[in-house]
């Protein structure tokens, strides 16, 4: 690399201060990367339910996640990908298109005004504030609430978990996806162990090689891809795809859900956000995380434009964490990231292929990695162990994220006040209690408790 640019690299995105290095920053992209693919084949897949053309959520989502991500990494310097969050997509398509009857270019109304919201309480201090004002309890429980649902996802994905009328029981290890799967969480873990560089890039890689010579079910693991590329084409009919008229004149009906797309992803983002901040080291020197309102407003401002691009909410995507285990911290891990998927919208027949066991393995360890922060845990009372716990427990059972933070507020709250430590209820968590009842009764009336 010649030394000019590496010193221009070096200014722009503040690496030798952070701890860094290009070579490091790309193969922690590169490896974000490839725990992220899968959203190209599923995003579409999801929105299709909607009546949307697959192809062309194929090339909205790459949009989207190309837009968010570098818009994250050129103006917060943080190495956190976007793209179409899971959850709003299958809100968006299962219940509010299907179940409600609303039309596609009304629910994308629906998408803009929720992150309009988010964006404008974004560049105001509020959110750094309620950040900031999350006890030491509520973060711990937040911490290792992600780490075991990236590694509930991970197991399930995979095959090693799969659910049933009675709970959930171990995969079948007379399938060879299972079997393989069960080898890329070895080679992972010894990756890790051993601080292999690239060794998660390289399970992934190895994985989904050897996937194309293993069949499960009859057919093989890692499907061959129909062609090696395709000529993009966007669907410049899906071009700020709003139909406002429609959506004020069924306001009553579609208000409530606007406020859940606003609340879930919220907080969904600011938890997910706060983990890869922490899990990257990157914290002032008063040990408070570094995340300002530059990353909370490009966050919001993602999912305005990904609405404005025909896509869903557009959110942080926890498989950042797998780039901040491979030692990104700086923006240029999103920049990579952001450029992977722009050369996708040719080669994107390739890149879906990645198999659910190449990358379930990743997923794995870096959720357990994050438990390891029970460990740290400096208050001892009764109720800032108990929290955590419960909220862990909320996230394993129920595998949703947003139900273990509205439960675990709640509980600590009620523990504080049961223990007369009324100084420590503090405004901004009686308001956070609030918010969070608001938010539970709201999931409940529309009946979206079913969804993670």
């Amino acid at each position: 690399m010649p030394h000019a640019f590496a010193s221009w690299l070096d200014r722009r995105f503040a690496l030798s201060a952070r701890g860094t290095t290009p070579a490091r920053e790309l193969l922690a992209g590169v490896t974000t990367f490839g725990a992220m693919a899968y959203i190209m084949a599923v995003n579409p897949a999801i929105m299709s339910l909607a009546g949307l053309d697959r192809h062309d959520m194929i090339m909205t989502t790459i949009a989207a996640a190309f837009c968010g991500t570098m818009l994250m990494a050129l103006l917060a310097n943080m190495p956190i990908a976007l793209a179409p969050a899971m959850s709003s997509n299958a809100i968006f398509a299962q219940i509010v298109v299907k179940q409600m009857h609303v039309k596609p270019a009304t629910a994308f109304t629906i998408i803009l005004i929720s992150g309009l919201a988010f964006t404008l309480l974004s560049v105001t201090s509020l959110r750094q504030k309620m950040v900031r004002s999350f006890p030491e309890p509520i973060v711990m429980g937040i911490q290792v609430s992600i780490g075991i649902f990236i590694t509930r996802i991970g197991m399930v994905t995979g095959g090693l978990a799969v659910p049933g009328a009675d709970g959930f029981h171990f995969g079948d290890l007379a399938d060879p996806a299972v079997l393989l799967c069960l080898g890329g969480v070895l080679m992972a873990a010894v990756a890790t162990v051993l601080r292999l560089p690239g060794g998660l890039l390289l399970t992934i890689a190895a994985v989904t090689l050897t996937g194309l010579f293993v069949s499960s079910r009859g057919h093989p693991v890692t499907p061959w891809p129909s062609r090696l590329a395709d000529w993009p084409h966007y669907p410049t009919h899906l071009l700020l795809p709003f139909d406002f008229g429609d959506f004020l004149s069924h306001l009553g009906l579609l208000l409530p859900i606007t406020l859940y797309f606003f609340l879930s992803d919220f907080f969904d983002a600011t938890g997910t956000m706060f983990s890869v901040a922490n899990r990257a080291g990157l914290r002032h020197p008063n040990g408070e995380t570094l995340l300002g309102r530059r990353a909370f407003a490009a966050d919001g401002a993602a999912s305005v434009i990904g609405s404005a691009l025909g896509t869903c909410t557009v959110s942080a995507y926890v498989e950042s964490l797998v780039g901040a285990e491979a030692g990104g911290k700086t923006g240029l891990t999103a920049v990579t990231v952001a450029l992977l998927f722009l050369a996708s919208s040719v080669f994107w027949p390739v890149i879906t292929i990645i198999p659910a066991v190449a990358t379930a393995p990743i997923l794995i360890l870096v959720g357990l990695g994050m438990l390891s922060h029970l460990s740290h845990v400096t208050d001892r009372s009764t109720e800032a162990i108990l929290t955590p716990l419960a909220m862990l427990l909320t996230t394993v059972l129920t595998g949703n994220f947003m139900y273990a933070l509205c439960f675990g507020v709640l509980f600590y709250s009620v523990l504080l006040a049961a223990t007369r430590q009324f100084a420590r209820l503090t405004p901004m968590l009686l308001g956070l209690d609030t918010v969070f009842l608001f938010y539970l009764i709201l999931v409940t009336k529309m009946g979206l408790g079913a969804s993670g």
